[in-house]
């Protein structure tokens, strides 16, 4: 079914809490084979959400909110709903009971407006919420759905996978599909260069490109009878698109680089050691923050000042001297150091200009020398990130660390 997600909340528009139902609510939906067309959010009106309401009902058969169903005055979902939709508001007599129960355990007394959560429109079919007092509810209109769910996403999720997703998996005309191809090295305007012969002829499957910081993406999607058949189709397209740039290719399932190269790690139990300067960590900091990590990672050594980098990894003061702190010579004799001192299989470097300020004609900021020792061989290469931010440099550099080591790794 062609759906809107129609998120109900003030406090939404003004930004004071991130809208993190949308986007569960669009991943589970297209999973379960229904399009979503569009996602809204509107305050805590009774006129704007009925013409909105309205809106959404004009292009969908589905409407799917959350927020709006708790006792204030200014939750007004279900009135709202009730009367955009011909219908009329009652007490549900069970609904009450449970409500008083749920209250009685608590100790606590049902004020006037708690009453209001036990009432819902004569046809709307009930959704339980064991996870709070405001239950959801299923409305049918002219052989169109609305279906509201509170705003707490611990209760919104709850009720969505017990109660609602097996009511639309049972009107779903298919199911949908979906891999993400995860890339570095290429932007997303050369990425859509290569693939743009199957951009221009998809059907379906279907092709979308991404632009994440330092990456790219390509998301292919097929929506068929069965997972089976959506499967097949999108696998196929996989090797077509593996065909055209599968040398900028790390991942087929959706896996940060990071989770790439520590799955590799671990599974050839290869140990690794990182000597870092202008990234300040963030390299081993990534490293770390996968479970089971520590079975090959040794140490990270933050050697940011050039007296750091002689006492700690041997580099030379005349190399420092003669090259910069920020050269090839400085970032080789960095990684060889930290492989002398950790005794580790992988060894990676990384000295750079992180900005704002600091660079030179010679030296710009985002200049970066990146180095790494793997079975008695070094690599340094260098990097000229775009001076967009220094929390940008230090992020593209920990990510040009991730791919050199991923190279060593290989399939």
């Amino acid at each position: 079914m062609k759906t809107a997600i129609l998120s109900v909340g003030t406090e939404i528009l003004f930004g004071q809490i991130v809208n993190t139902n949308t986007v569960y609510l669009s991943r589970e939906l297209n999973a379960l084979g229904h399009d979503v067309m569009y996602h809204y959010v509107v305050g805590d009106n009774p006129e704007r959400l009925s013409d909105i309401i309205r809106l959404a009902f004009r292009d969908c058969d589905l409407v799917i909110t959350t927020g709006g169903l708790g006792p204030t005055e200014d939750d007004l979902t279900k009135e709202v709903a009730c009367e955009t939709l011909n219908d009329e508001m009652v007490m549900n007599d069970e609904q009450l009971k449970i409500l008083k129960a749920r209250f009685g355990k608590t100790g606590s007394e049902m004020t006037p407006n708690n009453f209001k959560q036990a009432c819902f429109p004569s046809r709307a079919e009930i959704l339980k919420n064991p996870q709070g007092t405001a239950p959801g509810f299923i409305l049918e209109n002219g052989g169109k759905y609305m279906i509201c769910m509170p705003g707490p996403p611990r209760e919104m999720t709850f009720m969505f996978e017990h109660e609602v997703k097996p009511f639309l998996a049972s009107r779903s005309d298919g199911v949908i599909y979906y891999r993400t191809v995860r890339t570095y090295g290429i932007g997303e305007s050369s990425l859509e260069t290569e693939l743009l012969d199957l951009i221009d002829v998809q059907t379906d499957p279907t092709l979308a490109t991404y632009a994440k910081e330092g990456e790219a993406q390509v998301r292919i999607a097929s929506k068929r009878r069965t997972e089976a058949e959506a499967e097949v189709a999108v696998e196929e397209m996989i090797e077509k698109v593996r065909d055209r740039i599968g040398e900028y290719i790390y991942s087929t399932d959706d896996e940060d680089l990071a989770e790439v190269v520590g799955r590799k790690l671990m599974e050839r139990d290869i140990t690794i050691s990182s000597a870092e300067s202008c990234t300040g960590g963030l390299f081993a900091k990534t490293l770390i923050d996968i479970p089971g990590i520590s079975q090959v990672f040794d140490r990270g050594l933050v050697t940011y000042s050039n007296r750091a980098k002689v006492e700690e990894l041997g580099v030379k003061s005349a190399t420092i001297e003669k090259f910069g702190a920020v050269s090839e010579e400085t970032a080789r004799e960095m990684c060889e150091g930290l492989a002398h001192v950790s005794g580790s299989d992988i060894c990676v470097s990384v000295t750079g200009v992180a900005g704002p300020d600091g660079g030179t004609e010679e030296k710009p900021v985002g200049l970066v020398y990146i180095g790494a020792v793997f079975n008695g061989r070094t690599v340094v290469i260098e990097k000229r990130f775009r001076n967009i931010s220094r929390a940008w440099i230090r992020n593209a550099s920990m990510l040009a660390m991730m791919s050199l080591v991923n190279e060593f790794l290989g399939e």
